[in-house]
């Protein structure tokens, strides 16, 4: 695997790029809720019988909590491309902290991305778009990608035509987006380190 959707719902994401990935690309969708990833492996077994197991073959969903246990189904740098689509908001501050995104869970998320391994956000809340961009802003092992080159990128379109997008279009919402390519940053001094886990 070197693709992941975490979150991914009802798999909109993984449907829309499985005919479009390179030869090797594998991609998994991690779900926490019971019936929507047995939908999503359903539908994919239905197209891999159907197209006689040609269409769906390089995507797989596992039902899983992913902040709880990622790091135990991945090796380090192993990931290429990461996305967060539509994730939970959990709009009361105290529950802040089960944002799928935060500060904790961004180490791992920079253990699994191999360097130049990008990670993508969308989102129709601006408060959690804002959240976002300004947890993985300040992690010094992320560096965004700008809109100019983000709107090149064909995974972005992937993104932007989920049935979850759509349905935002649809009631003349808006979507925000972003993405963060993963860099080593280069540690000059003990004080950079302990400055940055006080953060």
């Amino acid at each position: 695997m070197n693709i992941l959707d975490i979150g991914c719902g009802y798999g909109g994401l993984l449907f829309n790029m499985s005919p479009f990935l390179k030869e090797g690309d594998l991609a998994l969708g991690m779900e926490i809720r019971d019936k929507v990833s047995n939908y999503v492996m359903d539908r994919i077994n239905a197209i891999r019988i159907n197209s006689e197991g040609e269409g769906a073959s390089n995507i797989s969903v596992i039902r899983t909590n992913a902040m709880k246990v990622i790091l135990n189904y991945f090796k380090k740098g192993q990931i290429e491309r990461m996305f967060f689509c539509f994730a939970d908001p959990h709009f009361k501050k105290y529950n802040h902290r089960r944002r799928i995104i935060n500060r904790y869970l961004l180490q791992d998320y920079a253990y699994l991305l191999k360097e130049n391994g990008i990670l993508y956000s969308i989102t129709d809340v601006e408060d959690l778009h804002l959240w976002h961009l300004e947890a993985i802003n300040s992690f010094p092992c992320f560096k965004r990608i700008d809109n100019e080159e983000l709107e090149k990128d064909k995974f972005l379109d992937f993104m932007k035509n989920t049935d979850e997008a759509r349905k935002v279009m649809r009631n003349k919402g808006k979507t925000y987006y972003a993405a963060w390519v993963r860099v080593f940053p280069k540690i000059t001094s003990f004080n950079q380190v302990l400055n940055q886990l006080k953060s």
